[in-house]
């Protein structure tokens, strides 16, 4: 990649972030009920994952950091007007539709983390809220616990079909730039 053409957007930390939480959700979401083990060590890697990420909102290069690209409401419900009418504005990091995305992955999925742990405390007596969550309530941490995974697979879709509109609009492949870390650096 030509140096003059190209940027590093998204550093190696970030896209490694990135593809494991996918492998972890999914593992989760897919390991639900039959496989405990595998579904309480996956729950516990996106924990770890949102730890880091959050952290690395803070630390991480400037495309990575929360005050690189959070927004408000308006700004993010405007931009989503304009993706619509396919003429949204690029951004060499996070959109402000990407930072609302962001924010809902993140709560829900700590949502769905904390959770899963009270299911877990509450049925298997284990975990780290054992002794902490009643078994009388397990069946609600349990709807808790499904209606946010289920939520944060809702975004993940719509997630993807972001990145698809974006990539289209923009003529650029944003799932390559999360691979190799490059955006071209002008909008042509």
């Amino acid at each position: 990649m030509n140096s003059q053409e190209w940027v590093k957007v998204w550093d190696l930390p970030l896209r490694v972030f990135h593809w494991l939480l996918v492998a972890a959700f999914f593992a989760a979401y897919l390991t639900e009920d039959d496989f405990l083990t595998q579904h309480v060590w996956a729950g516990y890697l996106v924990f770890g994952l949102l730890i880091f990420r959050l952290v690395w909102g803070f630390i991480g290069n400037q495309y990575a950091r929360f005050s690189n690209f959070l927004c408000s409401p308006g700004q993010s419900i405007s931009y989503l007007k304009d993706m619509i009418a396919l003429k949204s504005r690029r951004y060499l990091g996070h959109n402000p539709a990407g930072a609302a995305m962001i924010v809902l992955l993140l709560v829900s999925l700590l949502l769905t983390v904390i959770s899963g742990f009270a299911v877990y405390g509450a049925d298997q007596g284990a975990g780290p809220l054992a002794g902490i969550v009643d078994f009388r309530h397990e069946k609600l941490w349990e709807e808790v616990h499904e209606f946010f995974a289920n939520f944060a697979l809702l975004l993940v879709v719509v997630h993807i079909l972001g990145v698809a509109v974006g990539s289209y609009i923009h003529r650029e492949s944003l799932v390559k730039a999360m691979i190799h870390g490059y955006k071209r650096l002008s909008d042509k």
